[in-house]
């Protein structure tokens, strides 16, 4: 192909550069214990350093389970927005002594993405991230970020998990602890994992009963100091038991029922214990919330000891992208962490070294590199374990993913959308569409599950759980389902506040109710909104690598 054979179309936005005015040199993202021992380290050295911290979330993001499963459990108070910042700064003193130290802190903002260059946005200079407070979003050029995004807790399918009240364990501890805001009396944990027992019994000092810890597996995998504290303060243990319904009403739960399980995950004849309760934690398993980096580009693998996915990094918390590093919870997740915040915070010091080092200041540190625990147990079998017991061998049929109403035989099946009304044409259709081992994304794309408002957050370990059973492989050896900005919901309202420059601004109506809208450019010479050839003159001035 020549020069001659290329045309040009000026609606593409391609190398057309947005302004970018707000500009930091180590951006630091989570304002949790390890976000701000790395913004307290980075500081003082003549750099621009900005922590932000998407906390408080506005009440409507709540509403859609983001960034946490909340389950409709948030108190009035949430809705005010400066009685709960005051509760934050309560919360997390070491806040107002960055600020004193002069660490640029945005709290109430969001990063929905990070943008390094790369062919495909060959027109950045460097690495920019997207912000987004509850009114505006923007962008920003950083050198060096920090992503210490923290944890998010598995979900769990099975008869009324979509009734308010069932929500994740983390999600009421962040509610209970940091806005001071959770509606929540009498609640039964599902999980025992040491994140989860930490978590309930931080709730019982804010005033939540615990009435009763069920575990599908035949002991409990958390530390046992917490477990007997727990017992202590009246929970009934319930070893090799799922939730076999969430019973309640259009305001919530009022009981739960669960039923004893084999091995096998089936449910054993005989009697269910009725519990009543307003409220079901979540407790499976705390997943390292690593969305932001992975869908930056960073490579990931699952490892067992750190929780599951997290990034691949190096002794100094580097991801695959040098730029880019990682500390607290989204660098793993394992008991002593949970247990001593010391850990995190050791990791945030780790990487605002690194960060320094590789902006010209290099300071003497002496903090070992955290290493995690041994597994208590399998946790790829343990997690596809609960999947089987409490949603492939449910009473009824629940829905996995509740933004999207897929089932778990839909996600086997990978039928469409039943309003399609499309059936396959046999029974090896469904299994040939994926073309070898299954993959998350093309189950995605084929049945919509993982595409709600809540972003996967409720359902992507437990698709990746169905799909392991559908295709007898461990849960590990399923590829992660890929994550795309924004990665926090963004409103059209939110999204064009971000500035454009005049190239990008001309000829948008080729894109809305025109001719050319459904017909590609290079047929449609002659009307005015549409591509024309290039002339020689614009060959020369636009290079190929600025289409990019």
């Amino acid at each position: 192909m020549t020069t001659q054979d290329l045309y040009y179309d000026p609606a593409s936005v391609a190398g057309k550069a947005p302004p970018i005015s707000d500009e930091t040199d180590i951006l630091i993202v989570g304002a949790g214990p390890a976000g701000l021992a790395a913004a307290l380290t980075a500081v003082g050295h003549g750099l621009r350093v900005t922590l932000v911290d998407e906390n408080p979330v506005p009440i409507e993001t709540m509403g859609e389970e983001v960034p946490l499963h909340f389950g409709g459990r948030m108190g009035a108070a949430v809705a005010n927005r400066n009685s709960v910042l005051q509760t934050l700064l309560d919360a997390r003193p070491d806040i107002v002594e960055a600020l004193e130290a002069g660490v640029d802190v945005r709290l109430g903002t969001a990063v929905w993405g990070l943008f390094p260059q790369q062919p495909t946005a060959a027109w950045i200079e460097g690495a920019v991230a997207g912000l987004a407070d509850h009114e505006n979003a923007w962008l920003l050029r950083f050198k060096q970020v920090i992503v210490a995004a923290g944890r998010r807790d598995m979900g769990l399918a099975f008869d009324g998990w979509h009734r308010l009240g069932v929500m994740g364990v983390g999600a009421a501890h962040r509610l209970a602890t940091v806005y001071e805001a959770l509606d929540c009396k009498r609640a039964v944990l599902v999980g025992s994992d040491t994140q989860a027992l930490a978590s309930a019994h931080a709730l019982i000092g804010k005033g939540v009963q615990i009435a009763a810890i069920i575990e599908q597996a035949g002991q409990v995998s958390g530390d046992p100091a917490l477990l007997n504290l727990l017992v202590e303060q009246g929970a009934r243990v319930l070893t090799g038991h799922v939730v076999r319904e969430a019973s309640g009403d259009a305001l919530g739960v009022q009981r739960i029922s669960a039923v004893a399980v084999d091995v096998a995950g089936r449910p054993v004849h005989g009697p269910m214990v009725e519990i009543e309760c307003d409220t079901v934690l979540l407790g499976v398993a705390a997943i390292p919330a690593i969305e932001l980096v992975e869908a930056a580009g960073c490579s990931t693998s699952f490892q067992a000891d750190r929780g599951g996915h997290v990034p691949d990094t190096d002794p100094l918390l580097r991801t695959s992208l040098p730029f880019v590093l990682v500390a607290g919870d989204c660098a793993g997740v394992w008991g002593a962490k949970s247990l001593d915040d010391g850990i995190a915070r050791r990791e945030g010091r780790i990487a605002a070294h690194t960060a320094l080092a590789a902006l010209g200041v290099d300071i003497a540190h002496h903090d070992p590199v955290p290493m995690p625990d041994t597994p208590a147990c399998d946790v790829a079998a343990h997690r596809t374990a609960w999947v089987r017991a409490s949603t492939v061998h449910g009473q009824h049929e629940p829905f996995v993913c509740l933004c999207e109403e897929v089932t778990a035989s839909e996600v086997l099946g990978l039928q469409p959308p039943r309003y399609l009304g499309w059936k396959p044409a046999d029974a090896q259709s469904a299994s040939t569409m994926q073309n070898g081992s299954p993959n998350p994304d093309v189950t995605k794309r084929l049945t919509r599950a993982c595409m709600g408002p809540c972003q996967g957050r409720r359902c992507r370990e437990q698709v990746a759980a169905l799909l392991g059973i559908g295709a007898g492989v461990n849960v590990e050896d399923i590829a992660l389902a890929s994550f795309r900005p924004p990665v926090r919901p963004l409103s059209l309202q939110q999204a064009g506040q971000i500035e454009e420059t005049a190239p990008m601004q001309s000829h948008w109506d080729a894109w809305f109710d025109m001719p050319s809208q459904w017909t590609p450019f290079w047929l449609c010479a002659g009307q005015q909104t549409v591509a024309t050839r290039r002339q020689d003159s614009v060959l020369h001035n636009h290079s190929l690598h600025n289409e990019g």
